[in-house]
């Protein structure tokens, strides 16, 4: 079996700790290798390096920064097929979405590099017609990232790439599912050459993220993950001078499907929301809130589905539906279709334990779960329609009345992070665009699939930020507001008077 190690101020290190932990195949259970631990001194080594780094890096011009992430780009492109395939055996979602994590990568990279040639600043004019007025932006020092299993090598990108191109230095944790791809990413910036500290890696578990958090030369965090963990980690920073961070959290998604929809889109739209990556997507659809004039036709359909879709190997092209990513999150998920069960819903489709036939051969071992579907009253306080499962769980919310009752039944939880509306009437779409509390919307689509130059982030519990895209400058920069005269004399604008006077005027 082989053995990774961290990458650190550009060599490659086991580090102090003698711990080790495993990668699992989440389909079949079969070791995917062996990754070193990080402890405490690895992540003040690698904070240290970037800190370190950070000066030089800086002064480059960002075009050649960006020179660097163009090798990554390249080799994201000649790999997609090999890479995906890693994505899939490590993740568990279906090969389709594995390739299209890769090329998601490779969208960010291009996005972030190209991006160093596009003008930037603003010029604002001043009242003080000799004064020339701008905006200028500066890198932060050491960004922290922390990203999660679900998509892991597509949003380590969303992170990495735009920091380093604003001239900020990194310290990495993927998440512990999926060391593997992190191992893979840290090759290629090792193969692109990346100066020595600018880029650092460290495998491990929580507590290694909690030091990354805590460190004092780190000056940005990006977070995505769990509502819970991004919750402590902006409760954490919040109030530390020079500290920035910003979470992309969970979601207690929807997708509305009104009276005047299209019913083959909206079934459509709802099943790939509800069920591709197993339901593990923070923009997973878990309720669909459908008028009651079409929703004995909706309902029969989506559940005709539901019952049908293909789960199975993951790196069959015919599967829809792979495992989820460990045994411990079947143990959730479970927990949660039975908790539905005791707050007395109506189930119409469970299929949480797949039976034998539907388990792909030589895969006993791997985290089977498939779709559960149930009618609940969208006016009850129930735990399962309110709270984040992560996973095939879906409510069908039955409603009457305009779109405003719609968006109400959309707005009843804690999250705000994404959600789609099906309708064939444009009054309706704009209701719910300026209504709905969401960082992400979509129209007569599934409430997933984010294209990478568009902000990624959401309200609410959802998260206090957008750690990707344009919007992430946001956060990895400093803003400068400057301003030169460009007289001899000095003019105060707001008719400030710029005499100065002695005691003897």
């Amino acid at each position: 079996m082989s053995s990774y190690q961290h990458y650190v101020d550009g060599e490659w290190v086991a580090g102090e700790g003698t711990e080790t932990f495993e990668s699992e195949n989440p389909a079949t259970g079969e070791s995917l290798g062996e990754f070193h631990r990080a402890t405490t001194a690895e992540v003040d080594r690698a904070a240290a390096a970037a800190d370190a780094a950070y000066e030089t890096w800086r002064a480059m011009s960002r075009i050649d920064r960006a020179e660097y992430l163009w090798d990554v780009y390249h080799e994201l492109r000649e790999r997609t097929d090999e890479l995906g395939e890693i994505v899939t055996k490590e993740c568990g979602k279906e090969i389709s979405e594995g390739r299209a994590d890769v090329v998601e990568a490779a969208h960010m990279v291009e996005w972030a590099a190209g991006d160093a040639r596009h003008p930037k600043g603003d010029v604002v004019p001043s009242e003080i017609a000799e004064k020339d007025a701008y905006m200028r932006r500066k890198p932060r020092g050491v960004v922290g990232c922390i990203t999660p299993w679900n998509f892991p090598v597509a949003i380590p990108f969303w992170h990495v790439a735009v920091a380093l191109v604003e001239g900020n230095t990194v310290v990495w944790k993927p998440a512990e599912q999926t060391p593997w791809c992190g191992q893979i990413v840290a090759e290629m910036f090792d193969d692109a050459g990346i100066p020595d500290g600018v880029f650092n890696l460290v495998q491990g578990f929580g507590d290694a993220g909690n030091a990354i958090v805590e460190h004092d030369a780190v000056r940005t965090v990006l977070f995505t993950g769990s509502a819970e963990v991004g919750r402590s980690i902006a409760d954490k920073l919040g109030g530390e001078p020079g500290k920035r961070v910003a979470c992309e959290m969970g979601g207690k998604n929807a997708v509305v499907v009104t009276e005047h929809a299209d019913l083959d889109v909206a079934v459509h739209a709802a099943v790939m929301s509800s069920f591709k990556t197993t339901g593990q997507r923070c923009v997973s659809s878990e309720r669909l809130i459908v008028h009651t004039d079409v929703y004995d036709e909706f309902t029969s359909r989506f559940v005709d589905l539901a019952e049908r879709v293909a789960v199975g190997d993951p790196l069959d092209e015919d599967t829809f539906m792979g495992p989820l990513i460990e045994a411990k999150h079947v143990e959730k998920v479970t927990d949660y279709n039975d908790l539905a069960r005791t707050e007395g819903v109506n189930v119409l489709v469970d299929r949480t334990d797949l039976d034998a036939a539907e388990i792909p051969d030589g895969m006993a071992d791997g985290h089977w779960v498939g779709p559960f579907v149930y009618e609940a009253d969208p006016d009850e306080p129930l735990r399962c329609t309110h709270e984040e499962v992560f996973g095939p769980h879906v409510a069908l919310l039955e409603y009457d009345g305009e779109i405003e009752r719609a968006v109400e039944i959309q707005n009843d939880t804690e999250y705000g992070l994404a959600g789609s509306i099906v309708s064939e009437d444009y009054r309706q779409l704009n209701y719910y665009r300026d209504y709905a509390e969401l960082g992400l919307a979509y129209a007569n689509l599934p409430c997933i699939g984010a294209e990478v130059q568009l902000p990624f982030g959401g309200v609410k519990k959802s998260g206090n930020g957008y750690p990707s895209a344009r919007e992430v400058i946001e956060v990895v920069t400093d803003r400068t507001a400057w301003t030169l005269n460009n007289s001899r004399d000095v003019q105060m604008a707001q008719g400030l008077s710029a005499d100065i006077t002695t005691r003897e005027d």
